[in-house]
This record gives structure tokens, C-alpha cells and sequence, in this order.
């Protein structure tokens, strides 16, 4: 019988991206503090998020397989988070325009039989087109971005604030690096495909 997997996160593109992968699976939504410590990097941001929301959820199914993700926008080796507020996002756009902004993807695993789960860092690199205050505003009207790191909704008209991307796993910028996941999955167990 193969184990149950819960997905730790309430993220509507998260569940899309796990469902790709074409095994069963059940969703619930981690309750975990995403605030930063005081100068945590981002990639340790994300990886410590990804382990808490997998972690947390695991507390309450014990028997499953649970999977947490966190991303991380980062410019300048400053955490951007999610904006919460159409102000916010105008601001990190306005500063994100023109700029290398780095996304870091954290995946973890918890399983019985791991006594700490197992994490893995995917970073995407995006180079920003220069905004104009009228694109900005296009934009946030057009599709909600202020629960999304850095304010880019990649999957949809968020790929129009790009000029390039530089990935080895095209899932990751949307939040989840599917080809980790997989390596992680396998690790317990789970082959792919299925």
C-alpha cells in the first residue's frame, strides 16, 4: 500500500504543480510563522520555512509522507517576502524593475521513518524588464499578486515583467521544484512515474 502524502501548504499553485506528478495526495494548510530572523539569508529562510511547514504538518499525520515548500524572493541578499497590500507590491516592482532578483525554492520531506526531514534549495534567477509605473499598475490590477514572493506570479501575466530566467527546473519559480521533489520522493520509496 503506498503511504498517504499530504501537502503542508494552502497554495492553489502548489497543489496544481503536485498534482502533475500524478500521485494522490491531500492538502492542508501549515500554521507557521514565516517571519525572518534578524540577517537569516533567504536561502535559509526558505529552507527553514519548507522544513517547519512539512514538520508542522507532519505533527498531525504521523504515518504520511508530507511535503513543505517555501520561496523567497531576494534582491541583493535581502529577503523579499509577499507584499500583503497592492501598495506593498507597487513598491517591491518599482524596486525589483531592471534587477537580478534571485527566487529561492525550498522543498522538504517528512516521513516516519526520518527522525529530520529532508530539504532541498532550488534557486531561479530573473532579470526584471524595466517597469514603467503604468505596467506596475497593468499588472497588480490586472492579477493579485500580494501573496506571492516578490510579487510575481509567474504562472500567469507575471512573465511579462521578465526579461530572462535562468532555471534548471522549470516548476521552481512558480513555487514548487518538481525535479527535487522527485529525487526526495524516490528517497522514500515513491518511484516516478507511477
Amino acid at each position: 500500500m503506498s503511504p498517504h502524502i499530504v501537502l503542508a501548504s494552502s497554495s492553489a499553485g502548489r497543489r496544481e504543480l503536485l498534482s502533475r506528478l500524478q500521485i494522490p495526495f491531500s492538502a492542508v494548510s501549515p500554521d507557521v510563522d514565516e517571519t525572518a530572523y534578524d540577517n537569516e539569508p533567504p536561502p535559509a529562510l526558505a529552507e527553514r520555512l519548507a522544513r517547519a511547514k512539512a514538520e508542522a504538518v507532519a505533527a498531525e499525520y504521523p504515518q504520511s509522507i508530507v511535503i513543505g515548500s517555501d520561496q523567497v524572493a531576494d534582491v541583493d541578499g535581502t529577503a523579499v517576502g509577499k507584499p500583503g497590500s497592492l501598495d506593498a507590491a507597487r513598491q517591491q516592482l518599482r524596486a525589483q524593475s531592471g534587477r537580478l532578483v534571485l527566487f529561492h525554492t525550498s522543498v522538504a520531506v517528512a516521513a516516519p521513518d526520518l527522525s529530520e526531514s529532508r530539504v532541498a534549495l532550488e534557486t531561479v534567477k530573473t532579470t526584471f524588464r524595466p517597469l514603467t509605473d503604468a505596467q506596475i499598475e497593468a499588472y497588480i490590477q490586472a492579477e493579485d499578486p500580494t501573496q506571492t514572493a516578490g510579487t510575481l506570479k509567474s504562472e500567469g501575466l507575471g512573465i511579462t515583467l521578465l526579461a530572462a530566467v535562468e532555471s534548471s527546473d522549470p516548476s521552481t519559480l512558480i513555487g514548487l521544484p518538481l525535479i527535487q521533489l522527485t529525487d526526495l520522493l524516490s528517497e522514500r520509496g515513491i518511484s516516478l512515474p507511477s
